[in-house]
């Protein structure tokens, strides 16, 4: 589980960071409808690809070219978000001044490192 602060993410959603858990592709399942999709050249050079609900155009999840196997949730898409707690937050460097970040996560200026 992530906060992602990259410039994407929060053009994305509009918001300051992205709230996101990350899972292997493999193990998402769609049960209703097919999601619309997106994709874009990112500041760390890789596609990414959103989909979002082609009904209501909620953003539900991503994947990047550097880890096409995973997919990340956004975590506000989840029935019971409740229990998200991020682990780490990435691109921090892009983190906007107005956003805290929580004192107990990892934190990473750029993407993985």
């Amino acid at each position: 589980m992530v906060n992602c602060h990259c410039r994407d993410c929060q053009r994305a959603g509009g918001a300051g960071y992205s709230p996101t858990v990350v899972v292997p592709k493999s193990h998402l399942r769609i049960l209703v409808g097919q999601p619309m999709l997106y994709e874009r050249l990112g500041a760390s050079g890789n596609t990414a690809t959103r989909a979002f609900c082609g009904e209501c155009g909620s953003p539900l999840f991503a994947w990047s070219s550097a880890r096409p196997e995973m997919a990340g949730i956004r975590a506000g898409s989840l029935d019971d978000p409740s229990w998200f707690r991020a682990q780490t937050d990435f691109w921090t460097q892009s983190a906007q001044p107005w956003d805290v970040l929580a004192p107990h996560t990892r934190k990473f200026p750029r993407g993985r490192e």
